[in-house]
């Protein structure tokens, strides 16, 4: 059943992928030789070219002179398009060419921003159709004929300029709608942005209100059994609290200072982030009873590397911490080629009445997962048959 659902969403290979119902069937791309410029450029002058050579064929050299002179200039019609009109009148008032003096029509309404000019140059070319030579064939007689063939003649002048306006207005529409979408992916980013800084705002208050405020109690408490207590395990353990309260408190500031600047450089300079060389004392003010074997090698490794494995053995001897207190733990580090491997392992911790677990999240893991596979790394979590449990973290080198 399983292949037989892959295969009717994949497609035969025979027949390829089947269309869902209803969703739109994507339209294929022209090919690029349909929309190339020089394609457009030629296209008129090999059809004015074709209908000069049908219309002088038994014509004086003169007339082929014009016709051609006429369908050449059309080259020119995108930078000089009313040069290229005044070129093509000669030709169309001794001859019966009509597709060159239409385009040429055609690019001055298309190309020049007055629409007065694209007026003038359509009547004039009507006024040139209709005023052919010889000028005796078209007496000024108030008749029917004069009259059809005088609608004629400005059809043939207004339809190339009424076209050419029409695309000259697609274009300056198609930018304006350009402009407005910019314009309004502009103000969706600003609004964002400021979602972004008042939320920024907000955490960095509850931060300070809370958490800073429960910390500090915690520095304070600390100091205080140093101070009173005369047993020197407690005094040393009451030292280690103040100085971790002190650290974490700097470390707030630090993270308030970066969300009340909401995106903008802080005046005051961040304190330097954890590295590896950090890692001997991390392991030391943890309390844990840790077996540590760390080799990172002679290689520099990137900033970003560094600081993820920092992190990923802060969080792991944490979650030991609230979660196994008094179990073993080993920490390896060791580079492996391009990759350096993290490695935080414990044992089962020994049932033994104590105080209540921290509360945890679940956070943690994820977020050491995420900061791996942005390095373009590779993060697992799993328990172990002895009971323990084993977070491993391979970072590569190029992960800054």
């Amino acid at each position: 059943m399983i292949d037989e659902a892959v295969t009717a969403e994949s497609g035969d290979a025979s027949t390829g992928p089947r269309s869902i119902p209803g969703a739109p069937v994507p339209r294929r791309p022209r090919p690029g030789w349909l929309t190339a410029p020089w394609l457009m450029l030629l296209l008129p002058v090999l059809a004015s070219g074709v209908d000069a050579v049908l219309v002088s064929l038994d014509s004086p050299w003169w007339e082929r002179g014009l016709a051609a002179l006429a369908t050449l200039s059309l080259l020119l019609r995108r930078r000089y398009p009313v040069l290229v009109l005044l070129l093509t009148l000669p030709g169309a008032f001794l001859t019966f060419v009509w597709i060159a003096p239409i385009t040429a029509v055609y690019s001055v309404a298309s190309r020049r921003s007055r629409p007065w000019v694209a007026t003038l140059c359509a009547i004039a070319f009507a006024l040139v159709e209709f005023f052919h030579w010889p000028l005796s064939d078209h007496p000024l007689a108030l008749n029917r004929d004069n009259a059809l063939y005088a609608i004629q003649c400005m059809m043939l002048g207004a339809a190339p300029a009424a076209l050419g306006l029409l695309a000259r207005t697609r274009r300056e529409l198609a930018v304006r709608l350009d402009e407005l979408t910019k314009g309004q992916q502009r103000e969706s980013r600003l609004l964002a942005e400021r979602v972004l800084a008042t939320e920024r705002a907000r955490l960095a208050r509850e931060m300070h209100d809370v958490v800073s405020h429960q910390v500090s109690l915690i520095s304070i408490q600390a100091g205080a059994l140093q101070v009173s207590t005369g047993d020197p395990a407690a005094k040393a353990t009451a030292v280690t609290i103040r100085e971790l309260a002190v650290r974490t408190l700097e470390e707030l500031r630090q993270m308030v200072g970066v969300l009340r600047a909401a995106g903008m450089r802080p005046e005051e300079p961040l304190a330097p982030q954890p590295r590896l060389a950090d890692l001997p004392r991390l392991i030391e003010d943890s309390g844990l009873h840790v077996t540590s074997e760390l080799c990172p090698g002679d290689r520099p490794w990137p900033e970003a590397v560094e600081r993820a494995a920092y992190r990923t053995v802060q969080e792991a001897l944490t979650n030991i911490t609230k979660h196994a207190p008094g179990a073993t733990v080993e920490v390896r580090l060791a580079s492996r080629g391009t990759r350096l491997t993290v490695e935080v392992h414990n044992g089962c911790p020994p049932q033994r009445p104590g105080p209540a677990r921290l509360p945890g999240g679940g956070h943690g893991l994820v977020g050491l997962r995420e900061r791996a596979q942005l390095l373009g790394g590779a993060f697992a979590a799993t328990p172990t048959p002895d009971g323990g449990f084993t977070v491993r973290a391979e970072l590569p080198a190029a992960g800054d």
